[in-house]
């Protein structure tokens, strides 16, 4: 079938509710274990929300408890914090160290 073009899936930032294409959204997600992370690749196992790249959605995320409203959860301070940290790092290029 050629010149068919591939759905890209959509999925809707966990604070301001705009779909986007999966590509264009930071995944992250609460392993089984329960370990709250940053997923690249968007491949990791476990629950997973979606945050897009807007800077009032990230400082959002902090203030509105977003993760603890997706996960269903208490998520810890240090968490949003890491996380946060994460996407920063992300952003200019570099890796978290810790």
């Amino acid at each position: 079938m050629a010149g068919v073009a591939k759905r890209v899936p959509k999925r809707q930032c966990v604070i301001c509710r705009e779909s986007n294409d999966k590509r264009n959204l930071t995944r992250i997600v609460r392993s089984p274990e329960g370990e709250i992370a940053v997923d690249p690749t968007g491949r990791k196992n476990g629950r997973g929300t979606y945050l897009c790249d807007k800077p009032s959605c990230r400082a959002a995320l902090v203030r509105t408890k977003g993760l603890d409203r997706a996960f269903k959860m208490a998520v810890p301070q240090e968490v949003y914090d890491r996380i946060l940290q994460e996407l920063d790092a992300a952003d200019s290029g570099r890796t978290v160290t810790e």
